[in-house]
């Protein structure tokens, strides 16, 4: 199961928060996968991805809420938290930065934080993409719910592309080659 983490709505659709969102988009556009469902606040979608069964999830409860519904569809499809793969901002990467973590702790991510409570633990996969942290005075909940400026906005395809061959690459060929390929690179214009 891929998740991927934003926040429900049209005022979020394209803010720094909702890259899980757009990632998740990505895949079902590329692996035709329609995300047509709903069931327990979740969008999901479920099709092949390079062979394999996959369902694709939105949840549409808030970010610091998303665990549990998260939690209730893996529950009903019987999908355990180590066959996770969640998709999230991360603040402490900067932007054009992919890092593929096993397990771990929340470092600070409400909607990670959510999902480890809702799952009882850390022991799932997570693909964090870097949105950088503001440059300026701006508070964190301004720069992550804010969209991306017009020269993020220029690598924001390729790290969305980028992201997805990620996403794909650790679902085919395991969690070692998906860190080998694209932990220590970083996208640039």
């Amino acid at each position: 199961m891929v998740v991927g983490l934003g926040n429900p709505g049209e005022t979020y659709s394209r803010s720094r928060h909702n890259t899980g969102f757009m990632i998740v988009d990505a895949l079902a556009e590329a692996y035709t996968i329609p995300l047509n469902k709903t069931k327990y606040d979740t969008v999901f979608g479920r099709g092949p991805i390079e062979g394999l069964d996959v369902l694709l999830a939105k949840p549409m409860a808030y970010m610091n809420r998303s665990g549990f519904p998260v939690q209730r569809l893996a529950h009903y499809f019987r999908i355990l938290r180590e066959d996770l793969l969640v998709v999230h901002d991360d603040i402490d990467l900067a932007i054009g930065r992919l890092k593929i973590k096993e397990k771990g702790g929340d470092a600070g991510h409400k909607g990670i934080r959510s999902m480890m409570n809702a799952f009882g633990g850390g022991d799932f996969t997570r693909l964090r993409v870097g949105i950088g942290r503001s440059e300026s005075d701006t508070s964190v909940s301004d720069h992550v719910l804010g969209t991306f400026h017009t020269e993020e906005k220029e690598i924001m395809d390729i790290i969305i592309k980028r992201a997805k061959d990620a996403v794909v690459t650790t679902l085919s060929k395991g969690i070692a080659e998906g860190m080998n390929r694209f932990n220590n690179t970083t996208i640039t214009t």
